[in-house]
């Protein structure tokens, strides 16, 4: 069973009256579909992306190896 747990905040009145539209139109509670969007936010932030540290790696990599790239490509 999940414990719910009020909370008080203030959103962009349009960004509310698209998440009310949108659970109606889901046929979904407003609280279900914040939920949802909470969700999606800490996937997005969780580590999924890359750290800045490998990204360079990658990029130097990608510049060491271009011509390397370019014949496999073909």
């Amino acid at each position: 069973m999940t414990i719910r747990q009020k909370f008080a905040s203030q959103a962009d009145a349009e960004l509310l009256e698209q998440m009310r539209e949108l659970a109606k139109a889901e046929g979904r509670q407003f609280q279900a579909v914040v939920e949802d969007a909470f969700r999606d936010y800490l996937a997005r932030k969780s580590g999924e992306r890359p750290r800045a540290e490998v990204m360079s790696h990658f990029r130097d990599s990608v510049r060491r190896n271009a011509e390397l790239y370019k014949r496999l490509a073909k």
